[in-house]
């Protein structure tokens, strides 16, 4: 009996502890489960991560720079006011190096690895073109900073944009021109580029239906040298303005070989030619022309010049058109995630959608069924080598 005693009562002892043993390590490893999950949604809960691919480093890193000065300052601007919804933003930068094929690895790990609730980006249409397809396969909101091309937004009902279309712009330098009584326009066209070929567009189809005439239509592809017999053909076409859509690199060469030709007309363009280097190249055969932006740190709109004030205080200069359009970018999302109560990308969507009358650096932004802002744009006029505020354009509609 003693023995049968002792395996009954002592024998079953170790398998007891092993076993309150085993419960207690499965405790402990749930426990610490417990407590990394928690840290990290605290984490999430604690910031709003907005995910920024730009070009930030090579050809177009200048940029992609002037676009991140603005949507820093507008970061630290929410973040200074108690954040949005009582938390502050976080920015996740991407630098997409300014090359072609780039974006997409680096919008894929923004949306799956740093799980950002929207997106922001870029300063050219062809990598922001990269990044549309995929925000809108993974329903985050994408607002387009500086992208202009008019595919852009046709993406799908998660991108957006702060700038213009090119359509627009074209549209807008029409009215302008048949507003001081221009007649007959002839285009140059930089048919290598879809921004340069849908501005001409554009502009033909208004200026005519505004009742002028296109006397002169002539191309040329991006990095010819010589444009001598186009500026012929279009000087004897007695055309009382030239379109140049093209970029500042080929616009600056055609201003002074016009020159040399004694070719004087007004001469109009897109907002590519946003450079210093136009007029250090054309000199004073750029002189009185003309041409479209999303911003003038002259705009003496009292939310621009509050704006001007700050961004010279921070960083020492006047602010460029992509530092504006990048304000705006993530000042909207934080607008719409206020409005939409929370961080759910859809209704973040939805919020931006929504968007009316918002008082952007940019312009009053409302957004249209195509998630386009309706909104006036800035004509520059060059004076004496610096870009001069004349007024602003609100372009009528253009069939896209």
């Amino acid at each position: 009996m003693y023995y049968y005693f002792s395996f009954r009562v002592f024998s079953p002892l170790p398998i007891r502890l092993w076993y309150l043993s085993l419960l207690i390590l499965l405790l402990i490893c749930f426990q610490s489960c417990q407590k990394h999950d928690s840290s990290k949604n605290t984490e999430s809960a604690e910031h709003i991560r907005i995910g920024v691919f730009q070009s930030l480093s090579g050809a177009e890193a200048s940029f992609g720079q002037d676009a991140m000065k603005g949507i820093r300052m507008a970061a630290e601007q929410i973040n200074q006011s108690g954040g949005v919804l009582g938390h502050p933003i976080e920015l996740v930068i991407r630098d997409n190096q300014s090359k072609a094929g780039e974006t997409s690895s680096l919008v894929k790990e923004l949306i799956s690895r740093d799980h950002v609730v929207a997106l922001i980006g870029e300063v050219a249409s062809g990598r922001t073109l990269e990044a549309a397809p995929i925000a809108q396969r993974y329903g985050i909101p994408l607002v387009a900073n500086s992208a202009s091309n008019d595919k852009v937004t046709k993406t799908g009902n998660f991108i957006f944009r702060v700038s213009y279309r090119d359509s627009q712009q074209g549209a807008a330098l029409a009215q302008y021109a048949h507003s001081i009584g221009k007649k007959q326009a002839a285009l140059l066209v930089d048919i290598s580029k879809d921004n340069s070929t849908t501005i001409a567009k554009s502009f033909k189809q208004r200026f005519i239906d505004l009742g002028g005439e296109i006397v002169a239509e002539q191309s040329y592809n991006a990095g010819d040298k010589d444009f001598l017999a186009q500026l012929t053909s279009i000087q004897n076409s007695g055309a009382d303005c030239l379109l140049l859509p093209g970029s500042y690199t080929d616009s600056a060469p055609i201003m002074k070989q016009a020159q040399s030709l004694g070719l004087k007309t007004l001469i109009l363009g897109g907002d590519s030619w946003d450079s210093a280097d136009l007029v250090r190249v054309a000199g004073d055969a750029a002189e009185g022309a003309i041409f479209t932006n999303t911003f003038s740190s002259e705009d003496p709109q009292p939310a621009v010049q509050a704006f001007v004030a700050k961004y010279e205080k921070k960083y020492g200069t006047k602010p460029m058109a992509l530092a504006a359009t990048g304000y705006d970018a993530l000042m909207l999302i934080a607008d719409a995630i206020q409005r939409a109560g929370n961080t759910t990308s859809r209704t973040i969507r939805d919020a931006l959608a929504e968007t009316d009358n918002y008082q952007g650096v940019s312009g009053t932004i409302k957004f249209d069924e195509n998630r386009d802002p309706s909104k006036a744009m800035v004509l520059l006029r060059i004076q004496q080598g610096q870009f001069r505020f004349l007024n602003k354009e609100t372009p009528t509609e253009f069939k896209k």
